[in-house]
């Protein structure tokens, strides 16, 4: 075989190397490895909590970013993340008003505020685990704090909050 009858090899990169990207690392990933589209990880176990971040601070960047924006939430200096889940749920539902040039809720407002729904549910898991404790601590009855819950048994109520202790301790073990 000829050597004359061969094309040159060109010397474009690749399609993966072409975009900005430095060899040695796999497409949509920046230079610590974790993913530079934080709503589409490559490796969703170690994306989550960046995740997390990235929905609350898009959130209060498009919808809690003037003082009237931010005063149809609980605590105006922060957005919490329960008060964004709220938030975007009340501006979908038209039970809050966007504000003049407010951008309009769009599909990545809510898949940010689908993202922290975990996050506020654990917190939530949290508070009801303290609350209960601390209601036994002071001499609460059973049939009380089933009550108090809205459930129907005391057996009911105590089989909740040991759910309840089991479930926040595997959350912060993991975290």
């Amino acid at each position: 075989m000829s050597t004359a009858n061969q094309r040159p090899r060109s010397r474009r990169p690749n399609r993966k190397q072409g975009r900005g990207q430095s060899q040695g690392r796999h497409q949509g990933q920046g230079q610590d490895g974790g993913p530079l589209d934080p709503f589409s990880p490559p490796r969703p176990e170690q994306a989550r909590a960046r995740r997390a971040h990235a929905a609350l601070f898009r959130i209060a960047e498009r919808h809690a970013a003037t003082d009237a924006q931010r005063a149809r939430q609980a605590h105006p200096s922060v957005l919490a993340a329960h008060e964004a889940v709220r938030l975007v749920a009340f501006l979908l539902s038209g039970t809050a008003r966007a504000e003049k040039g407010e951008p309009e809720v769009d599909e990545a407002d809510i898949t940010a505020a689908l993202t922290l729904v975990p996050r506020v549910r654990g917190e939530l898991d949290e508070l009801e685990e303290g609350l209960v404790r601390m209601a036994r601590g002071r001499g609460m009855t059973w049939p009380r704090i089933a009550f108090g819950l809205g459930l129907g048994t005391p057996q009911a109520a105590r089989q909740r909050y040991e759910r309840l202790v089991e479930r926040t301790r595997a959350d912060g073990e993991d975290g």
